[in-house]
């Protein structure tokens, strides 16, 4: 600052904003000094007041929006500055869809020492409509003024919204979720609390976009759930579309939304859902991707990109239950997976079988099993892996480097993790495709689906 006097929270101070952070806020400079402004847009000229004042950056607020950006809509949802579920629903989608290729290219400028200009980014695709896309809600329930309320906690805060109806989530979702906590109220059922650790925590539903199926999970903090046959009876009765009615224990204060244990009440332990040619079975806890119509389209970029002949080897790893593996090499000499979680392998392994795919899945990381295969005379032609945030483990990185297949196709769901794994994979493989897929619109995720080519 001039004079050598730091800035203080309360400071009010002109800002350009210059691009979306992660995070979806708009990120500017001022005095060298990185500034991140929830709410503002790429272009906007803004009086920004300091809020958090650290070291190396600034958290600000919006003070005044002297020059908005064309692209700047206005939110469709009424609580949306309240809930913070989603991040960009004051930004068109175009918009959107434009600076999530952004911020791929960002992350790769700032990485990685490739000349990003000359990589192959495609722009992102996105939804024909990018509303009412999710198949599963989790919201939190809390007591308001003697009843029950549901939702998710606003952001940095203890803050439970209430949430009526959310439009990034189905209809059916929505609907579920109101009539649980109706019913709920009218039986009396107990709220969690952190002094009591019994009662009601968390309120999920999941809805098959291809079967109409809908689940409802009720998670409470110990294994008593008063008038349960009650509850299920009065849901099934009241939403037909509901035919399966899941209790889940989760004691303890974590941040995992379910427990070890669950226990069906009524109707069936999963529901069913279709995407493309495979159908799944979805208990409880299964995963499976909250955007089933953006899924096909991620998994065919997927498919597109691994372009697996009949005499290749594919090997997925972080498999889970098998599906993006089995999308892509069904037509494979073989396919073989890993996880780390068992329950995966063993849904990943019926899967296999039911659509009658030459596939082989073990429980461990691929660190270990792919070297042991090599050991034995087996190299994948095709690698695919979808990790999670936090991107391709270290050993993992240096295994595929060793074993070397000739086309990986990563799947990202963090930019800045995917750039510092592309460079370390730079001394083997050449980037032949980057695709950005739009998984969340409103929100300031993006995925990519990179094609690797051994040199």
């Amino acid at each position: 600052m001039k004079n050598g006097i730091e800035m203080k929270p309360g400071q009010t101070f002109p800002l350009t904003i210059k691009r979306i952070g992660i995070n979806g806020e708009g990120v500017g400079y001022f005095k060298r000094k990185a500034v991140f402004v929830p709410g503002a847009l790429p272009g906007e000229e803004i009086t920004a007041e300091a809020i958090k004042v650290m070291p190396k950056f600034t958290e600000a607020a919006i003070k005044k929006l002297r020059k908005p950006s064309p692209d700047r809509v206005k939110p469709p949802c009424p609580i949306y500055h309240e809930c913070g579920g989603c991040q960009l629903q004051h930004l068109s989608y175009e918009g959107q869809l434009a600076e999530k290729k952004g911020v791929i290219v960002q992350a790769l400028e700032r990485y990685t020492s490739f000349n990003v200009e000359k990589l192959p980014i495609h722009d992102t695709i996105g939804m024909d409509d990018p509303w009412r896309y999710r198949n599963k809600a989790q919201f939190q329930t809390g007591i308001r003024r003697g009843r029950m309320i549901s939702g998710l906690y606003s952001s940095n805060s203890n803050e439970l919204v209430d949430i009526e109806e959310c439009i990034v989530q189905h209809h059916a979702v929505d609907e579920t979720i109101h009539q649980c906590k109706k019913i709920l109220n009218k039986l009396s059922i107990p709220v969690y609390s952190s002094k009591n650790k019994q009662g009601v925590k968390t309120i999920v539903v999941r809805y098959g976009f291809e079967t109409g199926e809908v689940q409802a999970v009720i998670v409470t903090g110990d294994k008593n759930f008063p008038k349960a046959g009650q509850f299920a009876e009065q849901l099934m009765a009241q939403k037909p579309q509901v035919k399966s009615v899941v209790h889940n224990v989760n004691p303890g204060n974590t941040h995992l939304v379910m427990g070890d244990v669950s226990k069906t009440i009524a109707g069936s332990d999963t529901i069913t859902e279709k995407l493309g040619e495979f159908e799944y079975e979805l208990s409880a806890r299964a995963f499976f991707q909250l955007n089933p119509v953006q899924t096909k389209k991620l998994y065919d970029e997927v498919k597109k990109a691994a372009n697996v002949k009949p005499t290749d080897k594919v090997a997925d790893a972080y498999c889970g239950s098998g599906t993006i593996g089995l999308w892509v090499g069904r037509q494979a000499a073989e396919v073989r997976g890993m996880d780390t979680i068992a329950a995966s392998i063993k849904d990943a392994r019926a899967n296999a079988k039911k659509y009658d795919v030459n596939a082989v899945y073990e429980v461990g990381p691929a660190e270990k099993w792919l070297p042991a295969w090599k050991e034995k005379g087996w190299v994948p032609d095709v690698l695919v892996t979808d990790p999670p945030r936090a991107g391709l483990d270290r050993k993992l990185v240096q295994t595929i480097k060793q074993i070397k297949p000739a086309t990986f196709v990563y799947v990202s769901c963090n930019p800045s993790t995917l750039a510092k794994d592309l460079m370390e994979l730079a001394s083997v493989y050449k980037i032949e495709s980057i695709q950005p897929v739009d998984m969340f619109p409103q929100t300031a995720q993006v995925e990519a689906v990179v094609t690797l080519k051994k040199k």
